[in-house]
This record gives structure tokens, C-alpha cells and sequence, in this order.
């Protein structure tokens, strides 16, 4: 029977700090070597200033026993804004499960803590005592983090030790970064007071603070000795290196872990396991490299090479280890190794020394250690191993040295290069392959398409294995898988919604195989939560967080897009149904405005109009006078219901001006209409319809006198029997106010049997599957070999052709036709 792999939490603020990462760093080897699954949750401190860090902590809460059997807290980064005691009504909240709090002492959690008064007391008395500075300046932490408190007490005690006075004018605090060091500096400076020396809580703050001094053109080490805590990768590399007291912040990872698994067993564990630190000289104080002892050297030389470190072993190895600043937690016993080396190469093994040091060189370098610091050991051995001179035999073992410590700095130094060019070279195929998938995620406006983008770009960053849910519920207690990739490869994600807690779908976090995740909140802006992102450890630091930030803008992305879509589909929805009702009224009225009777003496008449599915305001009427009667069609611009409104209003009007005034000139009629539609449409329903309007007075004797602006009308002639257009040339109808000047009358004069056919363009414009128009050709041509027909054949031919040609019309059909017959 196979035993459950355990799972630990590490809660932290941030991936990429330096104190973060030595401490994940620990934690995650401390996991490999005790074969547990490691689940890193990332969140910011905790109460931060504002509602973002709220939603970047929401990770936290969902830490608990449905995921993980320990949890490791990494206590000093989340501490800041709320100190000792906010951070313990934080953890109460995952009990009952083992815990173990970093960096500060917790009450009830068995804490991995250094001893802070100690480090800053030796900083303090380094530059106090060994410096002779009496105007120590100091930059505290957050007043409310535990480890700055104790360590700015340190500082007081440090003084007080010396019968040196505490001024508060040279006393500042930050907040453990760069930028507030250098404004913490600059606030002590800016109150006039004199200062020889500077400590700071953290590294961060130190370099800050040097930074600052530079920019006043003080000069460190020559005007102003600086010294921090911490001893962070990147205090080796500035200039001035920084002098700091190194506190062993991987081991205290791996303490916590094996910690959090003694409880597991059942074990006993100390409430408190304090941590030693030790101060590491640098250039920042002036001390450089302490690699050469600074008593004189009283060993008698040796009669040849093979014995020169007998009984000095102890002394050699306990001198590399104090003054050479590589951490022993990182290679166990390095001093030992390297001086057995050197032994076996003095007594004959030519080579084995090199060899040593090129091992060790590669392993320091996969443990993150500042590979020049070896540098320093060569010059504390050979200034501990050399000869004095006037006895052959040790000139003779000086020259063979020499030429030993000569091939180890060009071999330093080859590896120094090349640790940090592979360093820069990962930075920046990370922030290239950053660049180019924000790129890419920022065109994402949809799920499939996001889903694509992040099976190609995540396996570019150096992602194995992933998986991205967002939450299925209001109350974020669901989440359901949107991605999910094991060995670079996608998979399809399961179907069914999971518990939040268990922070990535079931199976992820504890897979046969043994795998350190890290898991962080998918936010936008400072309240929106989304979901949750659980990412294979191992990938350059500064590609989680960055990733993290271009996965929420996306899904953000996506959400608006998604919105917007469904509130176009929704409005179109609602366009479409008051389109219909509006539809469903115009056709209404359109269809109850057609007369109901086509009774004109001396003409036989038929009629018909066919509205499109989107009603427009195609008009006719038939009006019966004595010894004649009135024709008239048109169609108002547009179409539904406002189209119908304005057909409405044509036809009242023309119906009753005809009934009024039945010989009045039809341009009058016109000019007079056109007035009263221009003041209702424009005016009154704030619109810009117009339309297309031709009246015909008919007279007995065939007489027709029109005016307006409309298709052609056409005769067909009973004796010849081809059809004449004769054109409109009047003026649409509402366009302008005011139409006398452009509206004339024209006539024709009908003989007996002659054909007139009035028409709306949804005849001659009805489109065909190559878009060709029916056409004005087409039309006459159907007339004419219909002429002879009764009026309702001829009409009744003119539709079928039109329906032949264009099965589904998008514009109102209208037709009328009539046969002249004269009096007998």
C-alpha cells in the first residue's frame, strides 16, 4: 500500500524579492529532498493600502486542509501594515493545521527566527568601534514588523554600550525597499545633522541609501560608511559591494519545512529556533574582502610542499569559513573539501586541486552563490601559504603555488563570467518571451482563441504544467477549468466545478509525481477577481508575476468582449422585436389605406401591393371625381413604422385636398403637401423622412395632367402596342420646405384601349442571385405582351415575372394598372 505524498503551503507576498526568493528557494529544496509536494500562495502583505492587495490576498483564504497537510509562513513579508499581531489572527484561521512562521516569532506557531539584536549590534559596533564613527545614522524598518523593531532596539542598545547619546534626528525608517531607503536617507540629510556612518534594517534600504549619498556627491566608503541586514544576492555585485550582516534566509526555509513535517510525525519541535548571523565586510565600509588575517603570521616554514599544512588544517579551514562570505548551508563543508585537495595536489596529485574547484564552482553556481567570492579564497591561502623567502625549498613551493593560484583566478574568473552572462541571459529571453505573449494575450477577444494563445506562449516561458480556473459562482466558492497543460501539453480540462480550496482542479496538486507549484490570484484593477493560476515552479523569477498581470488583463479582456457582444445580441434582440411590432402596425396601415374599390368612369382598373417583410411606405390611392378622378402613388424613404406614419399623413392629405378642389393642378396640390409634411415630419417627430410622390388628374376625355417626383410612368399604346415612359421631373416630397418653384405640370393624352401601369421601385429594383435588377426593360416588355389582356392579366403577369426573378423581395411591390376607354 502506497503512502499519500504530503502537501506543504508556503504563503508569501511576492516571487521575485531577494529575501522571497532565498526563502522559497529553501523551502522548495528542503520539499525535494523530504519528497513532498510544495504549494506556493502568492498574495501581497497583508491589510495593505487599498482594495487591490484585498483581491490579491483572497489566494490566501483558500488555503486550507482540503488542499494541503502543513502550512510554512513566510511571516516577516506579510507583516508590514499589521505586525506581530495581525499576522496571528491571520494564521488562526488554518488551524488546526501545522504551521510554521519565518522570520518572526509567532505565540502558539513554532517560529524559524535569526537574532536581529545581535546583527544590528555587530553592524553598529563594526563601524562604532572598529571605524571609530561616532554620528551613526540608522534606517528602521516598518514600525509595525517585528524584526524592525527589535533590530532598531539593537541599534539604541548599541549606542547606549558606548555612552554614545540617541539622536533622533538621525533616525528614519522605510519600508524595506530601494525607493524608501534613498527617501529615508534623504530625510536625514535634509535635517542639516552630521553623519560618518549609516546601518540600515535591510539591504533594499542600504543600497537606497548609498544611491543617495552618490547623488549628493558623498563618496562610500571615503565620506560615509554604510552597512545593511540581510546580505541579499545583489549585495555582492553593487559599487561599492555592501557590507551586511548575513542571516542563513535559505536555511530558515528548510528548517520551516522540516519543521511543518516533524509536527505531521508527531514529533516534538522548539517553540523558537533562533538562527545565527554573521557580519560579512565589504567595500561599503571600507573593509573589502576581510581574506588575510590582520595578526601577523608566526608559522615556521616547512622543509617541502607535501607537509605544509600539517597541523594547520583546523586554523585554515575555520579562517576560509570566517572571512570568506559563502554560506556553509549552500556547500556543505566547501572549506574542508577544498584544503584535502590541496593536500593530495602538495603531495604528488597534479590536478586534483583545479578539479576540487571546478566542482565546487559548479555546484555553487546552481545554488545562486556570488561565484567571485572564491577569489577570496585564493588570495587567504596564499597569503596563509606563502614562503618567506631566502630558503630554496620554499621558493621553489612559492613558484609552484603561484602558478596554482594563477590557473584557479583564470578559472574564477571564466566561471564568474559565464554564471553571470547565463544569468543575463535568461532575464532576457524571459522579458523577450514576456513581451511577445502580452502581445499576443492582449489580442485575445475570446476563450477558444485565449486558450490557443496560452498553449503556445506558456511552454515558451518555460511552463510545464498549468492549470487556470476561474470561478463559476457569485460567491467565489466554485471554480471551474478553463486551462489545463501537464508535460507542456494541453488537455482538456474537466467539465465539472470544483471546490475553491482545492486551488486547481483534482489530481493537479497531487499527482504520483512530486512537483512544487506556485499558485496566485487572477485580478484586474483593484476589486475584480477572476480566478486562480497554478504554475510549475522553476521558471525565471520574473516571469510569474508579470504572467500574472497579462492573464488577468485578458481574461478581462475577453469578459468585456464577451459583455459587449451579448449587450450588442441583446439590443439587437429588442431592435429586432420593436422592429417587428413596428412592422406588424406599418403593414397594418399600409394594407388598410389601399382603397377598397378601383372605380374611375371610363377607366378599368386593378391594383396591388405586396409589403416586404420590412414594411415600407409604398402609397397608392384611386379617387373617383365627377367626369374624372385622381391617381396617385409614391414611397416614403425608410421603412417600419415611421415610414408608415408618414404614408399616413400623404394620403390624408391627397385625399382630402382631391375631395376639396377635384380640378385643382396637381403641382399646387403638391407644392401645398409638401408644406405640411416638412412641418410634421421635421418639426413634430424630429425626423428626416421623405418620399417619393407623383398625382394624375385624370379627365373623361382622356386627358391626364401630373406632377411629382416618381418612377417613369408608363403607356402602352393600343395601336402599336409598345410601351412610352414618360419621366417625372418634380421634387421629393419633405426634403425641402418649400417646393413651388421646382414643381410644374405636365400631361399626356390617352387614346382608347391604351394601358397606363404606375409602379414602385420595388419592381424595377427586385435583385435576382447575381444581383442584376429586374429592370425598367423587363417591366415594359411584360406589358407588352400582356396588352391585350384584361387588366388583371397584364398585372397578375407583371408579378410573376417579378416573383420569378426574385423570389424574396426586401421592398413593398406595388402595381397599378389601367385601361383607357374612350365615350362612345
Amino acid at each position: 500500500m502506497t503512502t499519500k505524498r504530503r502537501t506543504i503551503a508556503l504563503l508569501m507576498d511576492y516571487v521575485r524579492g531577494e529575501y522571497q526568493s532565498a526563502v522559497r528557494i529553501g523551502v522548495e529544496r528542503a520539499a525535494e529532498a523530504h519528497d513532498v509536494h510544495l504549494v506556493i500562495a502568492v498574495g501581497e502583505t497583508l491589510a495593505g493600502h487599498g482594495p487591490s492587495e484585498i483581491a490579491q490576498n483572497s489566494v490566501y483564504r483558500l488555503v486550507g486542509a482540503e488542499a494541503v497537510d502543513g502550512i510554512v509562513i513566510a511571516a516577516a513579508t506579510l507583516c508590514n501594515h499589521v505586525g506581530v499581531e495581525g499576522v496571528e489572527r491571520f494564521c488562526r484561521d488554518f488551524a488546526p493545521l501545522p504551521m510554521c512562521s519565518i522570520g518572526i516569532p509567532l505565540q502558539g506557531i513554532p517560529s524559524i527566527v535569526v537574532d536581529n539584536a545581535l546583527g544590528i549590534e555587530m553592524a553598529a559596533g563594526h563601524l562604532l568601534d572598529d571605524h571609530a564613527c561616532r554620528r551613526v545614522a540608522y534606517i528602521g524598518g516598518p514600525t509595525n514588523n517585528g524584526e524592525a523593531r527589535l533590530r532598531a532596539e539593537a541599534y539604541r542598545k548599541a549606542l547606549a554600550a558606548r555612552a554614545l547619546p540617541y539622536d533622533e534626528r538621525l533616525v528614519a525608517n522605510g519600508e524595506f525597499t530601494i525607493d524608501t531607503g534613498r527617501a529615508a536617507m534623504a530625510e536625514i540629510l535634509g535635517r542639516g545633522v552630521e553623519i560618518d556612518a549609516v546601518v540600515a534594517a535591510n539591504d533594499n534600504m542600504a543600497l537606497g541609501a548609498i544611491e543617495l549619498l552618490k547623488a549628493q556627491g558623498r563618496s562610500v566608503p571615503r565620506d560615509i560608511l554604510v552597512c545593511g541586514f540581510d546580505d541579499v544576492g545583489v549585495a555582492r555585485y553593487t559599487k561599492p559591494s555592501l557590507t551586511t550582516v548575513r542571516q542563513p534566509i535559505n536555511r530558515l526555509g528548510e528548517i520551516a519545512l522540516e519543521t511543518v513535517l516533524r509536527m505531521l510525525d508527531g514529533a516534538p519541535v522548539p517553540p523558537r529556533n533562533l538562527q545565527q548571523v554573521e557580519l560579512t565586510r565589504r567595500e561599503s565600509c571600507g573593509c573589502a574582502y576581510q581574506a588575510v588575517s590582520a595578526g601577523p603570521l608566526t608559522i615556521p616554514p616547512p622543509r617541502a610542499g607535501a607537509t605544509l599544512l600539517a597541523g594547520r588544517r583546523g586554523e585554515l579551514e575555520r579562517a576560509l569559513e570566517q572571512a570568506v562570505g559563502i554560506p556553509a548551508s549552500s556547500l556543505h563543508g566547501w572549506a574542508g573539501e577544498l584544503l584535502s585537495a590541496l593536500e593530495q595536489e602538495l603531495a604528488g596529485g597534479e590536478g586534483r586541486f583545479v578539479r576540487v574547484l571546478e566542482r565546487l564552482l559548479d555546484a555553487a553556481g546552481r545554488e545562486g552563490v556570488f561565484l567571485d567570492l572564491f577569489q577570496g579564497v585564493i588570495t587567504l591561502l596564499r597569503a596563509r601559504l606563502r614562503q618567506p623567502g631566502g630558503d630554496p625549498a620554499g621558493a621553489a613551493v612559492n613558484e609552484a603555488l603561484e602558478q596554482l593560484w594563477h590557473a584557479c583566478r583564470v578559472l574564477i574568473g571564466s566561471a564568474s563570467v559565464r554564471a553571470e552572462g547565463r544569468q543575463r541571459l535568461d532575464v532576457e529571453l524571459a522579458s523577450i518571451g514576456l513581451a511577445w505573449s502580452g502581445r499576443w494575450f492582449s489580442t485575445c477577444l475570446s476563450l477558444p482563441l485565449f486558450k490557443r494563445m496560452l498553449a503556445s506562449e506558456l511552454p515558451r516561458l518555460g511552463f510545464t504544467r498549468v492549470a487556470i480556473s476561474l470561478y463559476d459562482d457569485p460567491t467565489r466558492a466554485t471554480l471551474k477549468a478553463l486551462f489545463l497543460m501537464e508535460d507542456g501539453r494541453e488537455l482538456e480540462p474537466p467539465s465539472e466545478s470544483f471546490s475553491s480550496r482545492l486551488l486547481a482542479p483534482p489530481g493537479f496538486l497531487s499527482s504520483s509525481e512530486r512537483r512544487s507549484v506556485v499558485v496566485m490570484p487572477l485580478t484586474f484593477g483593484e476589486t475584480e477577481y477572476f480566478g486562480l493560476m497554478a504554475l510549475s515552479s522553476g521558471v525565471n523569477e520574473m516571469v510569474y508575476d508579470a504572467l500574472r498581470l497579462q492573464v488577468g488583463s485578458a481574461v478581462k479582456t475577453v469578459t468585456l468582449h464577451r459583455e459587449m457582444v451579448r449587450q450588442v445580441e441583446l439590443r439587437e434582440r429588442l431592435e429586432q422585436e420593436r422592429g417587428r411590432e413596428e412592422t406588424v402596425v406599418a403593414a397594418r396601415i399600409q394594407t388598410t389605406l389601399v382603397p377598397e374599390q378601383l372605380e374611375v368612369e371610363g377607366l378599368e382598373l386593378c391594383a396591388s401591393m405586396t409589403p416586404a417583410a420590412d414594411v415600407g411606405g409604398d402609397y397608392y390611392d384611386v379617387i373617383a371625381t365627377p367626369g374624372g378622378g385622381w391617381l396617385g402613388i409614391g414611397d416614403v424613404a425608410g421603412h417600419g413604422l415611421a415610414a408608415g406614419l408618414v404614408m399616413l399623413m400623404i394620403q390624408s392629405m391627397v385625399s382630402a385636398l382631391t375631395s376639396k378642389e377635384p380640378g385643382a393642378s396637381p403641382s399646387e396640390l403638391l407644392a401645398a403637401l409638401n408644406k405640411a409634411i416638412f412641418k410634421n415630419v421635421r418639426g413634430r417627430l424630429r425626423r428626416d423622412e421623405h418620399a417619393t410622390l407623383l398625382l394624375l388628374r385624370y379627365e373623361r376625355d382622356g386627358r391626364v395632367t401630373f406632377a411629382g417626383a416618381h418612377d417613369d410612368i408608363i403607356v402602352c399604346s393600343a395601336r402599336t402596342r409598345r410601351c412610352v415612359c414618360i419621366p417625372s421631373t418634380g421634387v421629393w416630397i419633405g426634403v425641402l420646405p418649400v417646393i413651388d418653384a421646382a414643381t410644374r405640370d405636365a400631361e399626356f393624352i390617352l387614346e382608347d384601349g391604351d394601358v397606363l401601369v404606375l409602379y414602385s421601385d420595388g419592381v424595377t429594383e427586385a435583385r435576382n442571385a447575381h444581383r442584376e435588377q429586374f429592370g425598367l426593360e423587363r417591366l415594359c416588355a411584360a406589358i407588352e405582351a400582356a396588352q391585350a389582356s384584361p387588366v388583371e392579366a397584364i398585372r397578375d403577369r407583371i408579378l410573376r415575372e417579378v416573383e420569378g426573378w426574385c423570389p424574396s423581395p426586401d421592398d413593398d411591390i406595388t402595381v397599378v394598372v389601367a385601361r383607357y376607354r374612350a365615350p362612345a
